[in-house]
Parts: C-alpha cells; structure tokens; sequence
C-alpha cells in the first residue's frame, strides 16, 4: 500500500472522529442530554485536505457531549453507522466494521488517524457559536446561528477546510 493511500485511510478515518458534509440524508437528531453541560448536535461535515491525493471526506454526524467526555457517531448516507468514537478523560475508543482502536485521548487517536491535529476541543465552542481560538485554524461563525460552520487550517500544511451543517 502507498504512503498516499494509507494518509487517505487515515485522513477519512480522522473526520469519522470528527468527524467531519453533503450527506444525502438527514441523520436523526441525537437524544438530549440529562446534563445540561453535555452539548448534542447533528447534521452533516465536511473535511477537505488540499494536499497533493486532494483527500475529502463527508458524512452525517451525531455529537453528544463535551471535550472531557462524548460520542461522535459518523453516518452513512442513508443513516446507517459507519463509526463510532467514545471518549472520557484518559481514554477515546473507535469502533468501526466490528474493528476497535484505542488512543490515550481523542486528540492523540485524531492526531494518529490524520498525522495532524484537528481543533477538536475548539469545535464544541464553535458549535455553541464561542469565538474558541485554535492554533493555526480560523473559524467562520457568521452564519452559525443559522446551523453552519467552516473552519479553516492555514497552518501547519496542508490547508484543511472543516464544514458543519447542522440539523434543525
């Protein structure tokens, strides 16, 4: 297998942890959570990577919890699981195809899948429409209150571009 192969492998690996658009359906919207500091949201993401393989990346999502502790389920278009990554402090654990990966954390199994570090804490601050700064990734809030999201990596390289859209 090429190196450019396995960072494809990785990178779509990467945005199932996130996750990370234009899915042709609406995935169903996660339960609420019974703690009121416990975040939920659903919808569709994007990843682009601008390297030299162009690597994207798009699925439904459903998002509960906070940066310490919560579930990402990635969706297939019609709904179905692809993926599912469970993290709390010391631990984040990805469950895909009857296969499991365990990281130290969900930056460290992001940081693995992708060979670079994606704004995962930063992401639920912008998802609640907080000015979150991320080192080297600028985040479009402008139009979140109507349920989209872009954020952009300028640096390191390759330039990322990060698209969320939420389900009403």
């Amino acid at each position: 297998m090429t190196a450019a192969a396995l960072r494809g492998g990785r990178v779509w690996l990467a945005c199932a942890a996130l996750g990370l658009l234009a899915a042709c359906a609406q995935p169903p919207a996660p339960k609420p959570s019974a703690d009121p500091a416990m975040g939920a949201w659903s919808g569709r993401l994007s990843l682009q990577v601008d390297d030299a393989a162009a690597q994207s990346f798009s699925a439904g999502f459903e998002l509960n919890g906070r940066p310490e502790q919560g579930q990402l389920i990635v969706l297939n278009p019609l709904g179905n699981v692809m993926a599912t990554i469970d993290w709390s402090p010391g631990r984040a654990v990805l469950a895909e195809g009857g296969t499991r990966r365990e990281s130290a954390s969900l930056d460290a199994l992001v940081q693995e899948l992708t060979g670079s570090a994606l704004p995962v804490s930063a992401l639920f601050g912008w998802l609640r429409g907080e000015a979150v700064q991320a080192t080297g990734w600028e985040a479009d809030l402008s139009r979140i209150d109507e349920g989209r999201l872009v954020a952009q990596r300028l640096a390191p390289p390759p330039q990322a571009t990060l698209r969320v859209v939420l389900s009403r």
